[in-house]
């Protein structure tokens, strides 16, 4: 199936202003989703499985929908991709996303992605599988316990700690604390994982033996404009110029040779920084066993072919698939 909105389209409906404008574009990803929910699958991906849990090796990433668009300096974009991703056109992104192969959307619990995937499981019959953390403002284990079990509720697949959870706590030295929310997810019966930025966090629960089913950890390399100078480096991550969310691409890569837990690698594409066919070979060949990809409707068919073809022809790993 091939998403009905080009990238001309996408200008025309983001940035043209009139109401008759916006009204054709809602009634265009309307139609789409209406077409494309619940209907087999065109394309399919290589999968694995994470504690039972079998999911396409890529991944349909959140911060395109939910307006966390890292884009440097340009702070109006996080206002067009929230303008441009209407209920429609999510709802399209997610049928699009089934027909192309990519089974899995992981995300954070935000209430209107969470309707939204609601509606397309129920309405339309989709078969959207969910990976979730808890909102990163829960910070207490009564607020985790509330909002784990809120998420089970509305149907998860698997749950995770959110890295903006994991990391902060974990340099204030409060590992103990981390450790306790992955064990009241691990509770749920649930794939448990845990996110972060910083290679630290993931070593820390490593060696507490956290109960993670899996991990979630940024990989990108640093060949792009805005990459950092290794002088330039200072912090997990940097949001301004240089930009960075993996500090340290080799190290990461060795470290993970030596974890049997599968890992998901996010912010492959540095934000959009790093053009999909090498991020995602950079990122699988690193060892990820599964990636997100953060897309717009008109992206998915595209970047689900590229995952493919990397898959077909990637070169023998110096990391065994984990999962």
């Amino acid at each position: 199936m091939k998403s009905k909105l080009s990238r001309r389209k996408f200008i025309t409906c983001s940035v043209v202003g009139s109401l008759a404008a916006g009204a054709a574009c809602e009634a265009v990803a309307a139609e789409s989703a209406a077409q494309g929910g619940g209907a087999k699958p065109q394309g399919t991906l290589p999968k694995g499985k994470i504690a039972g849990l079998e999911i396409s090796r890529l991944m349909l990433g959140t911060n395109i929908i939910t307006g966390h668009m890292h884009g440097r300096e340009l702070r109006y974009l996080n206002d067009l991709s929230l303008r441009y991703n209407t209920d429609a056109r999510i709802l399209e992104t997610f049928a699009l996303s089934e027909a192309n192969g990519i089974d899995t959307f992981m995300t954070h619990h935000e209430p209107r992605v969470m309707r939204l995937l609601k509606q397309h499981r129920s309405a339309t019959g989709g078969k959207m599988k969910l990976i979730v953390a808890p909102e990163p403002k829960a910070r207490t284990v009564e607020d985790y316990k509330r909002v784990v079990q809120e998420l089970v509720d509305a149907g998860a697949d698997g749950i995770y700690v959110h890295g903006a959870t994991t990391d902060p706590m974990m340099a204030k030295g409060k590992i103990d604390l981390v450790v306790q929310f992955v064990e009241i997810i691990k509770a749920t019966g649930l794939p448990t994982g845990a996110g972060c930025h910083w290679l630290d966090s993931l070593k820390a629960l490593e060696a507490a033996k956290a109960p993670c089913d899996f991990y979630v950890k940024t990989i990108h390399h640093h060949h792009y404009p805005t990459a950092p100078k290794k002088e330039e480096i200072s912090t997990p991550w940097r949001e301004l110029p240089p930009v960075y969310w993996c500090s340290n691409p080799e190290e990461t890569v060795a470290f993970m040779k030596t974890v049997e837990k599968p890992w998901i690698g996010f912010k492959v594409m540095a934000a959009g920084a790093i053009p999909p066919r090498d991020a995602f070979r950079y990122a699988y060949a690193s060892g990820a066993d599964f990636i997100l990809a953060g897309m717009f409707d008109f992206q998915v068919a595209e970047d689900a072919a590229i995952a493919g073809e990397v898959l077909a022809k990637l070169p023998k790993r110096d990391r065994p698939w984990r999962g």
